[in-house]
């Protein structure tokens, strides 16, 4: 091989470690967004457990940006927390198309879930740019408005019941999939435990544990009012992340029941926050 093309081969493998270097950042920068996103719903849903209806915002996405447009430097903290997301998107498209990290990350199962994730991601992305531009009705808007709005639509369509059914159910089993593997340690095999201390270690797996179970609970939940939705064809028994997380406190010891969904909640967001700093990328 030739000078000119062991350059080339060197300007490949150069060009492949700045682009894995940009990716990663992407990626952390998008943990820390979410983490910020769910600390602040857990917050907001803690005050709603013991203070009433929370001074009026929603336990959900759009009252996290609310809440966090308020704050001084709110607007540039909601263009950097856009950004971010757009850039876990990003990063998800990549393990879509090459694959992830780990001996299972190219497989296509794995592939297929990066790249679901990527859209979601780049949704969501999208909204919370859009909220820091000024389009106030698009990243703050209620969940559980728009669920009423997306499940009356769906109600309207041939076989209408069946799909708000069958939605609701993949979500009840997404749900427990999360919990499940949340409490099976399952998060373990993406982190980089070596680079930890054992006290860092068993503080990380407590948050993994509790707010993946958290998380799973309230998805699983909000499965099972689409599905009720669906069997009494009454599209406003469906609920977003804020009416199912209020209903909760409407459960025998209902305010100590959401504070504890609510801190587990608080816990992802924590644990996100770990991920940024800890996962293996």
């Amino acid at each position: 091989m030739d000078a000119h093309a062991w350059a080339l081969r060197g300007r490949g493998r150069a060009r492949r470690a700045a682009d894995s270097t940009a990716m990663a950042v992407a990626a952390r920068a998008g943990f820390a967004a979410r983490g910020l996103i769910y600390i602040l719903v857990g917050v907001i849903a803690l005050q709603i457990a013991f203070g009433g209806d929370g001074g009026g915002r929603q336990a959900d996405r759009g009252g996290a940006l609310g809440e966090l447009a308020g704050k001084p430097f709110g607007s540039a903290m909601l263009w950097i927390v856009g950004v971010a997301l757009a850039g876990m998107a990003l990063w998800r498209l990549s393990e879509a198309v090459v694959g992830g990290a780990g001996p299972d990350g190219s497989k296509p199962h794995k592939r297929a879930a990066a790249l679901g994730r990527c859209v979601f991601y780049a949704f969501v992305a999208f909204s919370v740019l859009s909220f820091a531009a000024g389009e106030r009705g698009s990243g703050s808007g209620s969940s559980d408005r728009h669920t009423d709005d997306v499940t009356a639509t769906a109600l309207k369509w041939p076989g209408g019941q069946w799909l708000v059914g069958v939605v609701g159910a993949a979500v009840v089993v997404a749900g427990l999939w999360m919990s499940v593997r949340a409490v099976r340690q399952t998060f373990r095999e993406d982190l980089r435990t070596g680079a930890m201390s054992q006290r860092t270690e068993r503080i990380v797996d407590c948050l993994g544990v509790t707010g993946g179970a958290a998380r799973g609970i309230v998805f699983a939940v909000a499965g099972m009012f689409a599905m009720v939705a669906a069997v009494r064809h009454q599209p406003g028994r469906a609920k977003g992340m804020d009416d199912t997380l209020r209903s909760f406190r409407d459960l025998p010891a209902g305010p100590w029941l959401l504070a504890l969904i609510a801190l587990g909640l608080a816990a992802f967001g924590l644990f996100s926050w770990c991920m940024a700093r800890w996962r293996r990328l």
